[in-house]
């Protein structure tokens, strides 16, 4: 190294260590913050995490009522087909490879039925298992109804194996393609990163029309005092609709926003709590990034994409990526906060 080198590595390190001494005596709180951990139950939770799971979901399965007997061959028992439908999801195993983890729970009493690979393909293909797996996973979540008062709203899309489909531009007069996912849209606990409510759509669907239904949803099962969601959201009915509903709405206003109610006091009381208690309205709306936690949490133990090729399927994998989500943190909330969770019939 020269010595005009030396000289100019000396200069940049002297010159970042003065940005970082500046920043600290602006700033001199500013530090990354740190949230409590309790290891033990954590470390509980994780290890015996597969064999509650297993029980868990056979006692939600069993809430799933067998259609009634018409004619022709005798059809599998549709709980244990769900059962097997979500445990195909919980492994992250292809069809084939999960077989083993099917036979281990027959053998413990979970299900009372074996099925093959092709059964369990072939049920993730029906549409009416799609509203069976919507009721299944509201349920998944009631056993932290008394904990969760704080909810979420947003989006985020899952990738499929078939990632673009053709359409032809009359415009440009060629054949172009467009990337393919599934959208999910969930409400989400801000505590515990339990999804209370979901509905599924292709990846071009806007946002704002699900965030009432999604709020209702949740709002029938729990004690809703805060919905908080990003500015995607933002409209007179939205923070009125909170409002009615018992909560109170953070979401953050645009820089052309102006606080004319037009029927929605909610808006002007939001509107001038924005503007006057900036700090503190931001602590309820920094929350929003636990939903961001709750799909990473998804998408990173079950997958950001789905295996299934058929449309149908890919909505009911997407489901059961969320009903097996919630089961773990329900697991995880046996051990850390002593709640019960009991899904029997």
């Amino acid at each position: 190294m020269t010595k005009r080198s030396k000289h100019k590595r000396r200069k940049v390190t002297t010159y970042l260590e003065d940005r970082r001494q500046l920043r600290m005596t602006q700033f001199p709180s500013d530090k990354r913050q740190t949230y409590a951990q309790n290891w033990k139950a954590y470390d509980d939770a994780q290890c015996g995490e597969q064999d509650t799971f297993l029980k868990l979901l056979s006692d939600l399965c069993r809430n799933v009522d067998q259609p009634a007997y018409d004619f022709g061959r005798p059809r599998l028992p549709l709980s244990d087909m769900v059962f097997a439908s979500a445990l195909k999801v919980y492994s992250t195993f292809s069809l084939r490879r999960f077989m083993s983890q099917m036979q281990k729970a027959v053998a413990e009493g979970h299900v009372d039925t074996f099925c093959s690979y092709s059964s369990v393909s072939n049920y993730m293909r029906k549409k009416e298992l799609t509203p069976i797996l919507y009721e299944l996973i509201k349920l998944s979540s009631l056993p932290l109804a008394s904990v969760e008062t704080t909810f979420g709203v947003d989006s985020s899309g899952f990738g499929t194996s078939s990632r673009f489909a053709r359409y032809f531009d009359f415009k440009h007069g060629k054949d172009k393609k467009y990337k393919k996912w599934v959208k999910a849209h969930i409400c989400c606990g801000l505590k515990t990163n339990v999804i209370t409510a979901v509905q599924l759509t292709d990846g071009d669907r806007p946002d704002h029309p699900y965030f009432q239904p999604l709020l209702e949803k949740t709002a029938q099962s729990f004690n809703l005092k805060e919905a908080v969601a990003d500015k995607a959201y933002l409209s007179r009915t939205n923070l009125q609709f909170v409002e009615d509903l018992g909560g109170k709405p953070f979401i953050p206003f645009k820089v052309n926003s102006r606080g004319l109610a037009i029927g929605a006091p909610a808006w002007n009381r939001m509107y001038h709590y924005f503007n006057l208690h900036r700090d503190d309205f931001m602590k309820h709306y920094h929350k929003r990034s636990n939903v961001e936690t709750a799909f990473h949490m998804i998408k990173t133990k079950f997958r950001e994409y789905v295996r299934s090729k058929d449309e149908t399927a890919q909505f009911n994998e997407v489901l059961l990526k969320i009903l097996c989500h919630n089961i773990c943190v329900v697991i995880q909330e046996i051990h850390e906060l002593g709640i019960r969770a009991d899904f029997s019939v």
